[in-house]
């Protein structure tokens, strides 16, 4: 039986419940889920706290990858039953496709308020870089969008185009950073980050005797690069916080944010979850005005 092919573009999917949090006491619970072209994210908040959250990859069929979201993080609390929450609200690229969800909500609204509550009340600037595009958001200290820019649908310069490399390099994605570093000068960025024409270009360096870290280097500061364009388009207002998948790629932050000219905010929290922090504290916020389910 042939060796099935390792897949390097897939990264760790994830589950993690709150130790200082305790469902059975909260008063209303919210759900969020984020089902985006890549990944997929479901929040479990109580009392607009993170109880428990889900990382995972998002299948061909988005009402499924929003309950194994779901019952992803459920696992993390053990017990806590799936009716027992108040209201859920579905975001991201197949928001409309969460079966279970009370209503649906933008995606830039809810990073928006997500970065607010993971990175803080100061954050001005959102760069959300997802599965296909690209976001910048710019909120108040509520987390209410003032202004936001986006790319056209395509993966040039997003997770799903890093993927497309990584499995072509035949480089772990998880490494993808920590490799493009490992030069001994920094090359000039490849000339497109379109997916079609960057495999093409990329497998014409490595003929020419580049080697694959000087490849990925190249990349990423192509993709630096085209992000960058679209947030000199509208500009930053400090502080600034990234969210997204590619938030944790350091070949691309690193070479990013020098031309951003600041540093970008830290938090404790996972950066892909943003989006469905954000659509679980909407549906707190709409429980708290009486809209939550009536049981």
């Amino acid at each position: 039986m042939a060796e099935d092919k390792k897949e390097f573009w897939r990264w760790a999917e994830s589950n993690w419940k709150n130790p200082d949090k305790e469902w059975e006491k909260a008063k209303i619970v919210t759900v969020g889920i984020d089902v985006g072209s890549v990944s997929s994210q479901a929040v479990i908040m109580g009392d607009g706290e993170v109880l428990a959250y889900s990382n995972m990859r998002t299948g061909s069929d988005s009402p499924n990858s929003a309950k194994n979201a779901f019952d992803f993080a459920l696992d993390a609390l053990i017990d806590m039953p799936e009716d027992r929450m108040d209201y859920c609200i579905g975001t991201g690229y197949g928001r409309v496709n969460v079966p279970f969800s009370d209503r649906s909500i933008t995606e830039i609204a809810c990073h928006a308020r997500g970065a607010n509550y993971i990175y803080g009340p100061g954050v001005r600037t959102v760069l959300d870089i997802g599965g296909q595009d690209i976001k910048v958001i710019q909120c108040d200290d509520k987390g209410k969008v003032t202004n936001f820019l986006m790319n056209d649908k395509c993966a040039a310069g997003t997770g799903r185009g890093m993927e497309v490399l990584a499995d072509l390099l035949g480089i772990s994605i998880n490494e993808v950073g920590d490799r493009s570093f490992k030069i001994k000068e920094e090359p000039k960025a490849v000339s497109s980050t379109c997916v079609v024409y960057a495999k093409s270009e990329a497998t014409g360096l490595l003929r020419k005797g580049w080697t694959t870290e000087a490849v990925l280097a190249a990349y990423c500061r192509a993709m630096a690069e085209r992000i960058y364009s679209l947030i000199e388009r509208i500009g930053v207002v400090p502080e600034f916080a990234v969210t997204g998948g590619m938030a944790k790629n350091r070949g691309v932050m690193e070479r990013l944010m020098p031309m951003v000219g600041l540093d970008r905010m830290k938090t404790k929290w996972d950066a892909q979850i943003a989006g469905a922090v954000g659509a679980a504290l909407f549906g707190h916020a709409l429980c708290q005005k009486g809209k939550g389910r009536k049981k």
